[in-house]
């Protein structure tokens, strides 16, 4: 591509940063309208009850209370769908459970919605829902993966017997079992990926209006996709035409994947709205988002891998099981399988076989958060491959590169199916040594050791899968005044759309940014769109509109020819204007936009992309930490990132993008976990009890690329959104084993590794000070 000022590949400044950190951003509770009644939602506080509601008429009759509903209000409805059935080992797909809008008997967890009260203030909803008269009968509940297995378990569904609601397996058994067979040795590691909440900033809202003439809602919420919650809404729970339904997503401060799902509240809102005749607005407390949003991970897994005299691998088994919580979430079994798709990481293993089981607790059902599967995946290899050399004498490096896909091998297809089409594993691992210094680290030991301090050194290749599945559509228009609108049904929770898709656009008309504007979360003025997860905005919605944004440069060209008096061929974009090459004779935009046969077919057009295949981002992550046996508190000290990211639209924004995916990624490893007692009660409800990292936690990090052009991506992109989140995890807990073994000959920790936790392990193992 041609560089221009504003277009691919430059480091330009997020352009809505201004509106966003000065206060003008507008978020859905920013969104004011006239006469709009507040919702709040009465919770179950028992994790596995049946209750029955004696009494909502006191409620009812309280001062400004204007409805409450309850499941036998909105039995009419359909459930919240699964859309996530994937097969299971019998060949059948996954049977879902029935999640009513709102259960008329019994609930599942603690925070599951039994009632939703409308008033004129959010205070006199809250005073009813305290008068609602509900008799409970607890019943037995089960928190955690182990507990739900254990055959004296309680069961939470008739039909799901052992709490296991589906198996499924990945690869070929037999041909494992066979390498196996053959194997000079085996070498095997158990590991827990950690239950998170999503934490974003904003949480959950929303704003249902009705027009009683119309017969149609306007539903304004923070989501993933409008389009998505739209036909949801429309097909599977209210089941009328999407026509009715407009769904507006204005500012999104946060998703992480957990914005994508449907939650009861909205189709809640939509009811009481039509039934009122006015607004009516939902807004989440933090520990409502706790309660009832989507939790991410909660995996328990032992991968072994067979080994031949050199220490190549020659097979690979994992037994997987996924904690599902008490329902089916709208993708929820989706998650664990696209996770082991990438079990083999970077490496080349002849053989490899999975089984994976859904497994359900009275817990908040758990779905994507930030890479969805892919973490646990390329943390559970990591770990392993940490460990096989550990066990054989070798060094991190020399493992990995004796096992990684060679550049010669690509592409690449895996015993699971993906199919690599670009990398170059070896190199961004030795640049990440190099950069961190890895050869000097036995120096720096040595003064932590003096200094009282542990120290440890890991690392993390990662490879995952994105920037995949259906496709996506844009729409960009030249307008009269010479600006140009962008219409796209991808939706920014902060990744900055605005900047990168208005690069993609001044890339083809050289055009400054304040002249594009970009339109999403809106589907009255989008016609398509499948929303943001994956990290498929740029890698697909973008190449749909580099696409399209080309065919529009094309036209201005053809349009201004006559008027220029020259052959298309002769004619360039330069500054925003069509010009004569080698001559000051050219036409602005404006002025190709007042010609005469500058048609709307001519000055809007609209493409589509599939993407043939997903993009197969990898990179190398260096953690180097020290540890203070005294407390057990641990400080990462350097933190290296060389990524292959493809080719690069933004490096500033792409920088952020990793940075912010890294520190969720300490976090999980250092600090954060979901907890409950034994009776189903949250332990972590709030955040002095849930630890997020703070600044201080968080290292400077060294970012760079070393990027390999993807070759199945229009863009050459490789997608980047979740990749700090997938590196970050294995690369810290490889560091923090380092330590603990080089200290104390402790050769496994799991996250999160808490300073408690660490301190107990120094202390079980004997470490003295």
């Amino acid at each position: 591509m041609r560089p221009m000022k504003f277009g691919f590949g430059q480091p330009v400044r997020r352009v809505e940063d201004q509106r966003l950190t000065t206060g003008a951003g507008r978020y859905t509770d920013d969104t004011a309208v006239e006469g709009a009644l507040h919702a709040f939602v009465l919770r179950s506080q028992y994790a596995h009850a049946t209750f029955k509601i004696r009494d909502k008429e006191t409620a009812r009759r309280m001062k400004g209370v204007k409805l409450i509903l309850t499941g036998e209000d909105v039995a009419h409805l359909g459930d919240l769908p699964c859309k996530g059935l994937i097969k299971t080992i019998s060949g059948e797909p996954v049977k879902p459970l029935p999640v009513p809008v709102l259960p008329t008997d019994t609930v599942r967890h603690v925070g599951e919605a039994v009632a939703f009260i409308v008033a004129e203030t959010l205070a006199q909803a809250r005073d009813a829902a305290e008068a609602i008269d509900i008799e409970w009968t607890t019943l037995p509940s089960v928190t955690g993966i182990e507990e739900a297995l254990d055959p004296k378990a309680p069961q939470l569904w008739p039909d799901r017997p052992g709490n296991v609601a589906f198996e499924a397996e990945q690869g070929d058994k037999a041909k494992t079992d066979a390498a196996f067979a053959k194997a000079d040795r085996t070498i095997s590691v158990t590991i827990v990926n950690n239950r998170l909440a999503s934490n974003y900033m904003e949480t959950r809202a929303c704003i249902a209006e009705y027009d009683k003439a119309a017969k149609r809602w306007t539903l304004t919420l923070g989501s993933q996709g409008s389009h998505g919650t739209r036909d949801i809404l429309a097909k599977n729970i209210l089941k009328v035409d999407p026509s009715r339904i407009r769904v507006v997503t204005p500012d999104v401060g946060g998703g992480f994947g957990t914005k994508i799902f449907m939650y009861r509240e909205y189709p809640l809102t939509m009811v009481a709205a039509e039934k009122l005749k006015r607004p009516v607005r939902w807004v989440a407390d933090r520990t409502e988002h706790f309660l009832a949003d989507t939790h991410g991970r909660a995996n328990l897994a032992t991968a072994t891998m067979a080994l031949d005299k050199r220490g190549k691998f020659i097979a690979l088994k994992v037994d997987l099981a996924a904690e599902m919580g008490a329902y089916l979430s709208q993708y929820g079994p989706f998650i664990p399988w696209v996770g082991t798709t990438m079990t083999p990481g970077c490496y080349n293993i002849p053989a490899v076989h999975v089984r994976f089981r859904g497994i359900l607790t009275n817990t908040m059902a758990v779905d994507a958060y930030r890479g969805a599967g892919r973490p646990e995946a390329a943390y559970l290899i990591e770990r392993l491959v940490d460990a096989i050399a550990r066990e054989t004498g070798k060094t991190p490096d020399a493992v990995r590169a004796l096992n990684f896909v060679k550049p010669s091998e690509m592409p690449h297809q895996t015993q699971t199916g993906p199919v690599y089409d670009s990398g170059e594993f070896e190199g961004h691992m030795r640049r990440a040594m190099e950069v961190a210094d890895w050869k000097g680290f036995k120096t720096r030991l040595k003064a932590a050791n003096k200094s009282g301090k542990i120290r440890g050194i890991g690392m993390a290749s990662y490879i995952e899968a994105c920037g995949g599945g259906g496709p996506e559509s844009s729409t960009v228009i030249l307008e009269k005044d010479g600006t140009v609108t962008v219409l796209i049904g991808t939706q920014s929770n902060g990744q900055g759309h605005e900047t990168a898709y208005s690069q993609l656009v001044s890339q083809h008309l050289d055009i400054p940014m304040d002249r594009i504007r970009v339109i999403q979360g809106d589907t009255d003025k989008v016609e398509t769109g499948s929303g943001t997860g994956g990290s498929r905005s740029i890698p697909v919605g973008g190449a749909a509109l580099d696409k399209a944004t080309s065919i529009l440069s094309d036209n201005l060209k053809q349009l201004a020819s006559e008027k220029l008096e020259a052959g298309i061929g002769d004619l360039e974009i330069v500054d925003g204007a069509v010009r004569v090459v080698g001559t000051d004779k050219a036409l602005d935009l404006a002025a190709i936009a007042a010609l005469p046969g500058a048609t709307t077919e001519k000055l809007r057009v609209h493409q589509s992309w599939q993407p043939p295949e997903a993009t197969y981002p990898n990179g190398t992550h260096v953690c180097e930490l020290e540890i203070d046996p005294q407390t057990g508190a641990t400080e990462i000290v350097n933190y290296v990132v060389v990524d292959d990211f493809g080719m690069t639209l933004n490096p500033t924004m792409l920088q952020g993008q990793v940075h912010g995916g890294a520190a969720q990624g300490i976090g999980q490893a250092l600090m954060e976990e979901i907890r409950f007692d034994s009776s189903g009660q949250m332990l972590t409800a709030t955040f002095m009890d849930y630890a997020l990292p703070r600044a201080i936690d968080i290292p400077n990090f060294h970012f760079e690329t070393r990027n390999v052009r993807c070759v199945t991506n229009a863009l050459g992109v490789k997608g980047a959104g979740e990749a700090g989140a997938i590196g970050a995890c294995p690369a810290v807990m490889n560091a923090m084993v380092d330590a603990l073994d080089r200290a104390a000959g402790i050769k496994a920790i799991d996250m999160p590794a808490t300073p408690l936790k660490v301190f107990n392990a120094l202390k079980d193992a004997g470490y003295r000070l």
